[in-house]
């Protein structure tokens, strides 16, 4: 498929997708949350592809809202805004929901829905320069699509501050609220994401992929609900080609065959 603002780079079972925008600041509209939704459909169904690094063209990842798209919205009814807002939850859940693991590569600012992003990434790598911020209160609205990814990943407590105020906030503040994983120099940005693509790599596709679909299942459950959840998920597991695969290259000292040669 040809996108229009986003620009894709297959590297292997690697796939770099950057938000292309830079002269709005790769600002989200409603063309930018239907290619990334077209791309997450399509993505799903990759078996090859193992790991996505999320990134944005210019000097900055993304600075939320286009300010032509939000002028429009103005003049939307009830129904039109409800269903543009379902698209943009759509897209955030599609990309939350992608069995394989995704990184997000974020330097000079994530506003807004930029920050959503950020949040339905499994790993974060920010800019030490970066600044954050759900500033939706600042306009009139709310953080309303991305709270569902947001609230998990910084709590309640951080949400109360930052949702209300809508001040901007810096990389080490997101690390120390769990948003971002890694905050390095800019100029050691690619080395650093490259360090996470590395161990993902090493790690069996399949196992990634229940792992993820797990976390969310058992948060904020008590163990002896889960209990027999969790043992089905590795039984499993055990059972499975890569399982037995992974047991076998521990045994005889090797790697696993799924790990780049």
């Amino acid at each position: 498929m040809t996108y229009q603002y986003l620009t894709i780079r297959r590297d292997g079972a690697v796939e770099h997708v950057t938000l292309n925008r830079p002269d709005v600041r790769n600002a989200f509209n409603e063309a930018v949350i239907a290619e990334l939704s077209a791309w997450a459909a399509s993505a799903r169904e990759d078996e090859g592809l193992r790991v996505v690094v999320f990134g944005g063209a210019g000097k900055v990842f993304s600075a939320g809202a286009d300010a032509e798209w939000m002028s429009r919205m103005a003049g939307y009814s009830q129904a039109e805004n409800v269903a543009d807002a379902r698209a943009a939850a759509s897209m955030f859940r599609a990309i939350n929901a992608l069995p394989c693991a995704v990184i997000g590569r974020i330097h000079g600012a994530a506003l807004g829905g930029g920050s959503g992003l950020a949040a339905v990434c499994d790993i974060v790598v920010a800019a030490e320069n970066t600044i954050f911020g759900f500033t939706e209160t600042k306009l009139g609205i709310l953080p309303a699509m991305i709270s569902p990814f947001v609230l998990p990943k910084i709590g309640v407590s951080a949400a109360r501050e930052l949702f209300l105020t809508g001040m901007r906030f810096s990389a080490a503040r997101a690390r120390e609220i769990g948003l971002v994983h890694s905050v390095v120099a800019e100029e050691h940005l690619d080395d650093a994401v490259q360090r996470y693509v590395t161990e993902l790599l090493s790690a069996s596709p399949s196992g990634i992929a229940a792992a993820k679909a797990l976390i969310p299942q058992v948060w904020g459950q008590r163990p002896e609900t889960v209990a027999d959840l969790t043992a089905q998920t590795i039984a499993a597991q055990r059972g499975s080609d890569e399982g037995r695969e992974g047991l076998r290259a521990f045994l005889e000292k090797r790697s696993p065959a799924w790990v780049p040669k």
